[in-house]
């Protein structure tokens, strides 16, 4: 369906990109947060609305970041970008990405927690440090959450990095995706369950993972690279096991235009009978975000 969203060049706290969509829905409306990056290339999430009767009519953007970075010296003192929202006893749980600057690597990412008591129009972090920290599992980093609760159990898939190796270009990162359960959403048991891993020497990022449930199995989109994001897609009975069929996304580059380099980010949801994804084109979000529906709606 195209282009629905560009970065907006009217906003104080944005300069460039509106990257990593993901979808509260109000109703009728859908909220879809974004991150957009400042004129220090830090991100920042915000939102903007819109009524998928008419995609293109941006109903309302936010006039500030609703997760806004750490002070300086915590973990998401150099950016903070958004993964997943998760309602639950009416407060909206939105689980982040926070990113600081190394030395030996070029970044660090761990997963923060932000909690909004008010309907999503601000919300508080739960902590200055990470809800899922560097552990002997995930000794490199850990980012872009996805969140189910199912029979009171919160169940997390996650990116993990696996180590970093130095190219002409300079550090590379390696991630892939594991998996971590929880009784509260705050405390998470994590024991190593790797979901989606490599597939040939060529990939070394395994990101951003977006799962859907139907009635006899589970469905994941999640974007991967070797020289560029192209969007993946596997699938499981019990959301631990999982089968790469890429070939089976249901989504590919343009001819030209917007998403003709890489698409990636991919966030899918059901709206009104029908089947969405929201995701990144060239740039890692740079060109906007893109709609997409599904053929077999």
């Amino acid at each position: 369906m195209g282009v629905i969203f560009q970065p907006p060049r009217d906003l104080g706290w944005m300069a460039t990109h509106a990257a990593l969509p993901c979808v509260d829905q109000l109703g009728t409306v859908c909220r879809i947060y974004f991150s957009g990056r400042d004129e220090k290339g830090r991100a920042q999430v915000g939102f903007f609305e819109v009524d998928l009767a008419d995609p293109s009519a941006i109903l309302r953007i936010s006039e500030q970041p609703v997760i806004s970075i750490g002070p300086v010296g915590t973990f998401d003192d150099h950016g903070v970008t958004g993964s997943w929202v998760v309602t639950r006893n009416d407060n909206k749980y939105h689980y982040y990405t926070g990113w600081s600057l190394g030395r030996t690597v070029p970044f660090y990412l761990h997963v923060g927690l932000a909690v909004s008591t008010n309907g999503g129009k601000s919300f508080e972090k739960v902590s200055q440090a990470p809800i899922l920290d560097r552990a002997d599992v995930d000794p490199y980093l850990t980012a872009s959450p996805c969140v189910l609760i199912e029979n009171g159990v919160w169940r997390m898939w996650y990116v993990s990095g696996t180590g970093w190796k130095t190219t002409s270009q300079g550090a590379r990162h390696y991630y892939h995706i594991k998996y971590a359960e929880s009784s509260d959403g705050i405390e998470w048991k994590r024991k190593g369950v790797v979901c989606i891993d490599y597939r040939s020497p060529d990939e070394y990022a395994i990101s951003r993972p977006c799962i859907v449930k139907d009635a006899n199995n589970y469905k994941m989109w999640y974007a991967y690279r070797g020289e560029v994001y192209k969007i993946g897609y596997a699938e499981s009975q019990d959301g631990i096991g999982w089968t790469r069929k890429d070939d089976e996304a249901g989504i590919a580059v343009s001819a030209s235009g917007w998403d003709s380099e890489m698409i990636a980010y991919p966030f899918v949801f059901d709206h009104g009978g029908t089947r969405y994804m929201l995701y990144n084109g060239n740039g890692y979000g740079k060109t906007g975000i893109g709609l997409a529906v599904s053929a077999e709606d």
